[in-house]
């Protein structure tokens, strides 16, 4: 089985068996392009192809079965992939099924494996993904200029507004961000012409967020404030998303959480004040253990997690060779 993660920071790859388990993982830091027929099929293949030569040779695993990938932007950038890859997969390594898999329910699979109850997955963007295994929900992860509150970028470009009003003296100002922000990025005056030009802007913008959190961290009002609003939108996509009945469980993944205490314990507070139905654990893995799981379930035919065509989807190619 193979199993594929492909994301902002690039792709990571396994290769193992349903008897054995993963026994190998490669990756590439080159993340896989989107152009205007999204993300690009042809690009996907080119970086893959290598890890997966080199994982085989390690492994003596020749011809996976089955293959599950998981990508960001899958949802509304993924026709082409939908189309165009488990055709691409089935004659390059005689893959014979290929889950398409949008990255949050890789991250939702990792973190809690096939059970009832919602995933909070943070890093530069956020999104919220629950299920009550009949159906699929998510909420936000509209990008950094419709959306994503609470997440990085949201929290950084928080941030950043706060030093602007201390450097203009208006109300809502902190001080303490201004010197921090000019630390990083230099006069606020030239902070425009260093942001809006770079296509990596919500990446820019989430390279803040740390400093927010160091300030939160040091009693700041102004940063302990965003860190708090942070917390209450990403407990609204959480209920906006989790099941009613039952007792499901909540997770966090995503690298956004390991800003520790000054995010998490205002977020814990939100979390059972909105969801005290819902029990809230740590998560168990991360998108890629969740590709290597629902791998797994399909070569063993024990997969019990809903489909739905922009979040996952199983293709079987009628003549693979």
């Amino acid at each position: 089985m193979l199993a594929v993660d492909s994301g902002g920071s690039g792709l990571r790859v396994v290769l193992g068996t349903a008897e054995r388990g993963a026994l190998a993982q490669r990756s590439s830091p080159v993340p896989v392009r989107t152009g205007a027929r999204g993300i690009d099929p042809d690009h996907l293949m080119s970086q893959l192809t290598p890890l997966v030569r080199a994982l085989s040779a390690s492994t003596g695993v020749l011809r996976p079965a089955t293959a599950v990938v998981g990508a960001a932007g899958l949802s509304t950038l993924g026709d082409a992939l939908r189309a165009e890859l488990p055709g691409a997969l089935a004659r390059e390594f005689g893959v014979r099924t290929t889950a398409l898999v949008a990255d949050a329910v890789t991250a939702y699979v990792g973190a809690l494996g096939a059970r009832p109850g919602v995933v909070v997955a943070a890093g530069t963007g956020l999104i919220a993904i629950g299920t009550d295994l009949t159906a699929w929900q998510r909420a936000d992860g509209w990008g950094h200029l419709l959306g994503d509150c609470g997440g990085g970028a949201w929290i950084g470009r928080a941030g950043l507004e706060a030093a602007l009003r201390a450097y203009d003296g208006r109300p809502g100002g902190s001080a303490a961000l201004l010197a921090r922000a000019e630390e990083r990025f230099g006069p606020m005056t030239a902070l425009p012409g260093l942001l809006y030009p770079r296509a990596d802007r919500p990446a820019v913008l989430a390279s803040f967020a740390p400093q927010v959190a160091a300030c939160g961290q040091e009693d700041d009002p102004v940063a302990a404030g965003i860190l708090r609003t942070a917390a209450r939108h990403m407990a609204e996509s959480a209920a906006a998303v989790c099941p009613a009945g039952g007792e499901p469980r909540i997770a966090l993944t995503g690298g956004l959480f390991r800003m520790g205490h000054p995010l998490l314990v205002p977020l814990e507070e939100e979390l059972a004040r909105l969801l005290p139905h819902a029990l809230q654990v740590p998560a168990e893995g991360d998108p890629l253990d969740g590709a290597v799981r629902i791998a797994t379930a399909l070569a063993t035919g024990t997969l019990t997690l809903p489909r739905e065509e922009s979040l996952f989807s199983v293709e079987c190619p009628a003549n693979p060779l």
